[in-house]
């Protein structure tokens, strides 16, 4: 019997986040629909929370303007539908892509920057955890609002609440999430990832179709392109004396590429005919602008009969004629940008450009190339030396990656903009010229807009019940710590950082793993730093593997500042001779122990600390 009476599912999604509800004795997880602010004194419930925060200004709105049913009080924010559409008119105060920020390694996401670059007092502004905890609170009393309007008096407490997050995320916005979600109130939240959670979606869909549509020996590869971010994974079917498996084996980069850049392009488009027209816009209406591209977008995907939509722009000056100016955007103009600004058909040679400025704004690492079909060809040649590395997956890499890339055989497409067929259409067009014409399937029963949040609360169901198909992932990169060398100081000579693989691809939740038959030397009672690192391409390193020069060979993740107590028995300064002692936790976080055999002594890191906590 189920521990959990119910599952709750939550999308907290960089433009939109969605929840779900499962019965553990129902066919299939149920929607709900998010009661949210859309107007002052205005509710309305809806498929989805778009993920937008307004902050608005002292007598901007009348008192109660944000009045919830489960406030006593209204509050000087919301969150939501008006946050999102008022919020694109007052850019200055409208807190978006929080998702993106908390993944920010230039930027501390619990530092309250939030609008960034806004010239709002700084009083007033939120951090990335902040943002993230009002959705999550807002989501969380949504949910039992609507429930005990339907006649169920729920509580969370026992429920089993998993939330997605992208399979790119590091460490470091992984834990973020999890502190978000209990500041929001949620006891205990298990994290999946979204390709993943999409998968669930389309098993249970299809049901027992699925065996149908893929074959053991078979690589998914599932395509998602969100509102700001793209996240690819790639999905093996496996055969263990003839019962099928799943197992996640590789992921890719975290982009900040999707349908705020598509939208953002279209914009662009419409300002490119007002300029012909002699009518220039600023900063305020081109966001104005972006807004309502992003709507017709939606339109001409939900609409295939829709030719065109027209664009209306509000005047705030008295420069422009009338109350507002209007174009017109169609819909041959929007599949052009779309398709060969982001979809073009290139080669597998073809990767993407990481020019960039010297010198650039402290802002969001957005992807400095636009071409979706470079990433993916990027990602498809990195996976190919990801599973190179390791012995245990060299039969999937043996008679696909002779042309440099890991070809799969079968896509799940999952995005909002996947709901346009020439969009996904184009890469399977993409992904067949690469593979020298040989189509590729594309998985039947995709639902592209809502599967994230359906798919998590399906795995949260499998996970209690221990009933159904799991696909098989453990930790999706190599973890490392910073060593010094050992050797000899040399003038104008700095030895170069080895680092020591603790947590290996792979490694399942709920298991631990002890550097055998090494120690190390701990610095304890003074400050000292401590550089934590990782690789999605090195999936053959084992716990106790070496890297000689990890500047070079990985991805720095974070550089913790820390001075931990003294031991008794060894004087401040003086290093401590330690075995190392890693755990991923059934929840899937990382933790790193330091222990003195002798005295039992122990100290633990969280791979996912940053700053100084």
């Amino acid at each position: 019997m189920a521990a959990s009476p119910f599952v709750v599912g939550i999308d907290l999604g960089t433009s939109n986040s969605a929840v779900t509800l499962t019965e553990f004795d129902a066919e299939s997880p149920s929607r709900i629909d998010v009661l949210q602010i859309t107007g002052p004194n205005r509710l309305e419930a809806k498929h989805a929370l778009p993920s937008s925060l307004y902050l608005s200004a002292a007598d901007e709105f009348p008192t109660g303007a944000f009045q919830l049913p489960w406030q006593d009080e209204s509050p000087s924010w919301t969150v939501g539908d008006f946050a999102k559409s008022h919020g694109a008119l007052v850019t200055d105060r409208l807190v978006s892509s929080a998702k993106s920020w908390l993944s920010n390694p230039h930027v501390d996401p619990r530092s309250k920057v939030l609008p960034f670059g806004s010239h709002i007092p700084e009083a007033e502004k939120v951090s990335a955890v902040d943002a993230s905890t009002r959705y999550l609170s807002h989501l969380r009393a949504a949910t039992l609002h609507t429930e005990r309007e339907a006649g169920r008096d729920r509580s969370l407490e026992n429920a089993s609440v998993v939330i997605t997050v992208p399979a790119s995320f590091q460490e470091v916005a992984r834990n973020l999430t999890v502190e978000a979600a209990e500041a929001a109130g949620f006891a205990e939240v298990v994290l999946l990832e979204e390709p993943q959670a999409a998968f669930y979606a389309w098993l249970h869909r299809v049901g027992d179709g699925w065996r149908e549509q893929v074959s053991p020996g078979d690589i998914v590869l599932v395509c998602d392109v969100g509102g700001g971010t793209s996240d690819f994974s790639l999905i093996a079917v496996t055969d263990t004396d003839g019962h099928l498996g799943l197992e996640r084996v590789s992921v890719g980069e975290h982009l900040l590429l999707g349908g705020d850049n598509m939208d953002l392009a279209l914009a662009y488009i419409v300002q490119g005919q007002l300029a012909e027209g002699g009518h220039e816009i600023d900063e305020w209406q081109l966001w104005a602008v972006v807004h309502a591209c992003r709507q017709a977008k939606i339109e001409f995907f939900s609409d295939p009969n829709l030719t065109e939509i027209p664009i209306a722009i509000p005047s705030r000056g008295s420069s422009l004629i009338g109350d507002s100016l209007s174009a017109t955007l169609s819909r041959e103009s929007v599949e052009s940008m779309i398709l060969d600004g982001f979809f073009p058909l290139t080669s597998i040679e073809d990767l993407p450009s990481d020019d960039a400025s010297g010198l650039q704004e402290l802002g969001l690492p957005y992807a400095a190339d636009p071409v979706i079909s470079k990433h993916l060809a990027r990602f498809l040649t990195r996976s190919l030396a990801n599973l190179q590395a390791n012995e245990s997956l060299q039969s999937l890499v043996a008679d696909r990656g002779n042309d440099g890339f890991l070809r799969p055989d079968a896509v799940l497409f999952n995005g909002g903009v996947f709901n346009a067929e020439v969009v996904s259409e184009r890469v399977m067009a993409l992904l067949a010229s690469w593979n020298g014409g040989e189509g590729v399937r594309m998985l039947e029963g995709a639902e592209p807009d809502l599967a994230v949040a359906k798919g998590a609360s399906v795995y949260g169901r499998i996970r209690e019940s221990g009933q159904g198909v799991r696909i098989q992932a453990g930790v999706a990169r190599s973890y490392y710590i910073g060593l010094e060398s050992s050797m000899p100081a040399v003038p104008g000579f700095r030895p170069p950082i080895k680092a020591l693989c603790v947590v290996p691809q792979g490694m399942e939740e709920g298991t631990e793993l002890v550097i055998e038959g090494q120690e190390f030397g701990l610095v304890v009672g003074q400050a000292a730093e401590f550089r934590f690192f990782s690789s999605d391409i090195r999936s053959g390193d084992e716990g106790g593997t070496l890297v000689l020069n990890a500047d070079r060979e990985l991805a720095e993740n974070a550089c913790l500042q820390a001075t931990l107590p003294a031991m008794e028995g060894f004087p401040p300064g003086e290093r401590v001779p330690v075995k190392i002692n890693a755990v991923v936790t059934e929840l899937g976080h990382l933790q790193l122990w330091m222990k003195h055999e002798a005295s039992g002594e122990r100290w633990k890191f969280e791979l996912e600390v940053r700053g100084d906590s």
